[in-house]
């Protein structure tokens, strides 16, 4: 019996929890819980008793009863509020101190080469063109970072997470969106899954969700909208070092002679080395490591942004009247529009703010831009201009030239480390969007390191990061310049601002359920704003701009065939479940022998029985006395609380000792524990679930001898058309002689029996069951799909991360056989 609808059970359930507590509330997220290979706790009663079973049958015509796990999960989820950051004052002050060494170093740096980049191709003839770019930049400042990320979309928070990866999960949520059909209804029970609605549901809110669930065109859309956002992030990670690199280390051609572009080049890739090479020591480490160099750094923008205000040009200050813009572009009309793919490099990093919200807080994040980063970046943008007012040609080196030539030496120090340091922002935002996107089947299987036992969002993948090292060195020695990678720059940045600006819509849409009027104000204010900067940043494709395409294609190419692929095979395991008939006829001991021990079937199935088991039973002269099918599913949400890691099914009858195990992670949760604490815990929560499922049965059999007693009763003034008392009919089977049965007894001793077995088969140890799968397109596939699934897909198989490489278990206890999938 599967379903696609919500499980009555759950849903009675639920109802009634929030009529008991106000924690427990309403939602309308469908899904499935309803399993196929599930049996009745009392059907191991005894095939002998037909007429018991019959009569219970027709008694008992309500809805499937719930996982007695479900209930505990349940339980855990009203008294628990998880995912709670410290909110107190001293603690978030030093996390804001921290960000400044990991989020605020990009967009710290950018007044290294923004006004180069902007009159590069607006000659500075007037006034009118250094105020109209400095207007430009401060409301560029203004309206995307502080206005956009800091007051909006930081709130779009997932549980604290944050990034293209953490909007799409939230979105998931709400509506089934997920190209990977697991969902359970079981799901929703977790506490840190349910969302507080801000108002009350609307039908505008519903009919998106049926929309976009219904449409699976929308499903693969949304699901490109945020490989691609992801792609322009890993983008950003290969261009933030290179450019901020080399920007500081360019400084010295003008104060070394003879320092020319292959000096430049050499010592970048020099500095390039020493940064990635640190990245293993963890953002923790590296952020309180590098933000007091930032804060100085912060300091020296604002100090000598003031110095250059006071002493060239005070009236620089006019800026402030967005009238200049307009002038601005009345002068220069189509180079003004060219212009703007160096203006927008002054927010460059923006996205990391919303990306490495993971290793921080909304509120830390705030107080930084607002009270440091913010003023500092404005004062140094001033008296960039200032300066310009007095020195119009000195606009390729303004930062330089503008330094007080006895503080040029420390301010170039000082350069040098923040520039660094910019790179870490991207870096670490590149990490947690390639977990997430890991996470949610959205990229291959890598090695991943936690940093932090405080904070789980910080990690560190070595692949990925000596990818970007080489790729950075690359980029370095073939661009040889900033205002190339400046051009290739833009375009990364840009694209994914617009990907993070229409997800937000949507989150505004659906979850928010904002007036449509503000809703619609957002992608118009910003969203308007961001592709004028993107018509600009376009028109240098030539000029470099073609290198942030070439690597959002590669990185969307991989994230998508890995997606793909991995759905197809999801389906053929579906399609290809072994049915309950079959199991019934194998009979308990399965055709085979079964020896004490616990077997652990891997697989991807939520429900039912994958059809892997099945060559366990051809290829194994023997199979375990107890056997758990086990499915690593990770749910989109950041964290699932320990105490509601595991969901139980019963598989078969009693006396098969089959269960099914749903091992439920977060996508930020850290799979670390070694296979005796996995084990513990799992046989642990197995023994709850078989006294929970006990328990149920004794109850539902009490409520029905009172339920039977009570018809009893009440049919007395009644008689049969046949002189029988309808109650004492149904009671036949039920008693014997004066006295009901003692289902409290017998639950009892079944208990203790399966106890008992499960401690035995534990005592033996457990072995790892796993299928090493090969998935193959049909022979009537089109070319295309045979190329993806029979090569590219299996290429990033092969070479990625195994399965039993992620379990930290002995390669003694594990048994493999090989598997053919055909999608």
């Amino acid at each position: 019996m599967e379903s696609g609808g919500i499980d009555e059970s759950n849903a009675r359930l639920l109802e009634n929890g929030s009529n008991e507590g106000s924690s427990i509330e309403s939602r309308w997220v469908d899904g499935s819980e309803v399993d196929t290979m599930e049996v009745p706790a009392w059907s191991n009663e005894g095939r002998e008793r037909e007429g018991y079973g019959s009569a219970r049958r027709r008694i008992l015509k309500g809805p499937k009863r719930l996982n007695s796990l479900d209930v505990e999960v349940m339980a855990i989820a009203k008294s628990q509020d998880q995912h709670s950051k410290d909110a107190s004052l001293w603690p978030t002050l030093a996390l804001a101190f921290q960000t400044l060494g990991v989020v605020y170093g990009d967009m710290g740096t950018s007044p290294l080469y923004v006004f180069a980049g902007v009159f590069s191709k607006v000659p500075i003839e007037s006034e009118v063109d250094v105020l109209g770019a400095l207007s430009l930049v401060m409301y560029t400042i203004a309206l995307i970072p502080l206005a956009k990320y800091v007051f909006v979309v930081l709130k779009a928070n997932d549980n604290g997470e944050g990034g293209t990866f953490a909007l799409y999960s939230l979105i998931c949520r709400y509506a089934n969106v997920n190209m990977l059909p697991n969902r359970q209804t079981a799901d929703e029970h977790i506490s840190s899954f349910r969302l507080k609605l801000p108002t009350p549901e609307m039908k505008r809110a519903l009919k998106i969700k049926d929309t976009l669930e219904k449409r699976s065109s929308l499903k693969t859309f949304l699901l490109l909208l945020v490989l691609l956002g992801t792609s322009m992030i890993i983008g950003d990670g290969i261009l933030t070092p290179a450019i901020s690199v080399m920007s500081a280390i360019s400084g010295l051609q003008g104060e070394i002679h003879g320092f020319g572009t292959n000096s430049v080049v050499f010592v970048s890739i020099i500095v390039l080395v020493a940064l990635f090479s640190i990245q293993r020591f963890g953002t923790s480490k590296v952020g309180f490591m590098f933000a007091p160099i930032l804060a100085l750094w912060f300091f020296c923008l604002g100090s000598i942004g003031i110095y250059n205000i006071v002493k060239h040009d005070i009236m620089v200050l006019r800026a402030i009247n967005p009238a200049f813009i307009f002038y601005f572009f009345k002068k220069n009309g189509k180079k003004a529009w060219s212009a703007l793919g160096g203006c927008v490099l002054c927010i460059t990093g923006a996205e990391a703010m919303f990306a490495d919200l993971g290793h921080f807080s909304v509120r830390a994040i705030q107080i930084a831009f607002t009270c440091v980063v913010f003023p500092c970046l404005l004062l140094a943008y001033m008296g960039q201009a200032a300066f310009l007012l007095k020195n119009p040609t000195s606009y390729a080196r303004v930062f330089y030239d503008s330094v007080p030539g006895s503080l040029f030496w420390p301010v170039f120090v000082i350069a040098t480390l923040a520039a660094m340091i910019a790179s870490q922002a991207m870096i670490s935002a590149t990490f947690s969007c390639v977990k997430q996107s890991m996470a949610l089947g959205c990229f291959p299987r890598l090695k991943i390191i936690h940093t932090s036992r405080k904070f789980m969002g910080q990690i560190y993948i070595p692949v990925v990061n000596w990818f970007l090292m080489v790729m950075c060195i690359v980029v370095v020695s073939i661009f040889r310049s900033t205002t190339d990678i400046a051009n290739a720059y833009g375009i990364a940045e840009v694209g994914v601002m617009i990907v993070s600006t229409t997800l937000v819509t949507l989150v505004m849409l659906l979850i928010w359920q904002t007036n449509l009027f503000w809703a619609f104000c957002f992608p118009i204010a910003f969203g308007s704003v961001e592709l004028i900067y993107m018509s600009s940043v376009l028109s240098k494709i030539f000029e470099g701009g073609w290198l942030p395409l070439a690597f959002a294609t590669f990185f969307l190419s991989v994230m998508y065939t890995w997606n793909y692929g991995s759905v197809l095979k999801y389906r053929s395991e579906v399609q290809e479940k072994i049915s309950l008939d079959l199991m019934l006829e194998l009979g308990s001991n399965l055709g085979t022998v079964r020896v004490p021990g616990i077997g652990l079937l891997y697989n991807e199935l939520v429900q039912g029985i994958p059809s892997v088991f099945l060559q366990f039973l051809l290829s194994l002269p023997a199979l375990h006395s107890t056997i758990v099918f086990v499915c690593i599913k990770y749910v989109p949400i950041p964290v699932v609380p320990q105490e509601e890691r595991f969901l139980f099914r019963r598989i078969c009858p009693k006396d098969y000792h089959m269960f099914r195990c749903v091992a439920r992670y977060g996508y930020k949760d850290v799979r670390k524990e070694d296979h005796h604490a996995f084990e513990q815990l799992l046989i642990e929560s197995l023994e709850k679930f078989l006294r929970k499922e006990a328990q149920e049965t004794a109850l539902e059999s009490s409520n029905l001898t009172e339920d039977m007693d009570n018809v009893s009763a009440k049919s007395k003034e009644y008689d049969h058309p046949d002189n029988i008392n309808v109650a004492e009919e149904l009671r036949i089977p039920l008693m014997h002689g004066q006295n009901s049965i003692d289902y409290m007894s017998l639950d009892e001793d079944g208990l203790e029996y399966e106890l008992s077995a499960l401690r035995e088969a534990s005592a033996s140890g457990c072995t790892y069951l796993v299928g090493h799968g090969d998935v193959r397109a049909k022979k009537k596939s089109l070319f295309l799909k045979k190329l993806v699934i029979n090569y590219f897909y299996a290429f990033l198989r092969k070479n990625c991360r195994g399965g039993t490489a992620n379990m930290r278990v002995p390669h003694t206890n594990i048994i493999q056989v090989g598997m053919t999938y055909m999608v």
